[in-house]
């Protein structure tokens, strides 16, 4: 996702394209619930500003469930009218003191990139990988933007985006 001061909501809402019959599927993580709760919260309140009125959340036990959810969720869903045009994965992982905080953030940030070489649709990575809780308030809000708000205006991007290209063909 780029950096807080590159996202102009007026120029994704004049982006010229219908999202009225548009599904975002948002899959959040049980742990750290109440900074998940603030990023679910900003994300879904830039769709609905956007004009997003089918958001749908599925929550996972951790971040290295996001990306089985996401995969299991676009087979069940790939050949209906109401399939999603985006995904937004996110979760909190926070440093603890073993290498476990590494592997797992490995872990989901590979899935990611495998899911969005191998879906037709973005899934978008909004996960906090950070080394305190502290840090985590400052990207929700605070001095690093709000990256629930950041993702949602990803998803927007990338669905204008694949939208373009489906125009071209």
């Amino acid at each position: 996702m780029a950096s807080k001061g590159n996202f102009n909501m007026p120029a994704i809402q004049a982006m010229g394209f219908s999202l009225e019959p548009i599904s975002v599927v948002i899959v959040r993580t049980q742990w750290n619930a109440t900074i998940l709760d603030e990023l679910e919260k900003g994300c879904k309140e830039k769709l609905m500003e956007a004009g997003v009125k089918d958001i749908r959340v599925i929550t996972v036990p951790g971040v290295v469930e996001i990306p089985f959810a996401v995969k299991q969720y676009w087979e069940a869903y790939k050949y209906r009218d109401d399939k999603p045009a985006a995904f937004i994965a996110l979760g909190c992982v926070i440093q603890g003191d073993t290498p476990h905080f590494d592997h797992v953030c490995n872990i989901v940030t590979h899935g990611t990139l495998q899911l969005n070489l191998c879906l037709p649709i973005p899934t978008i990575f909004g996960i906090l990988t950070v080394l305190n809780e502290t840090q985590a308030w400052e990207r929700l809000g605070g001095k690093h933007g709000h990256k629930g708000e950041e993702a949602a205006i990803t998803a927007l991007s990338m669905i204008e985006l694949a939208q373009s290209f489906r125009k071209r063909s």
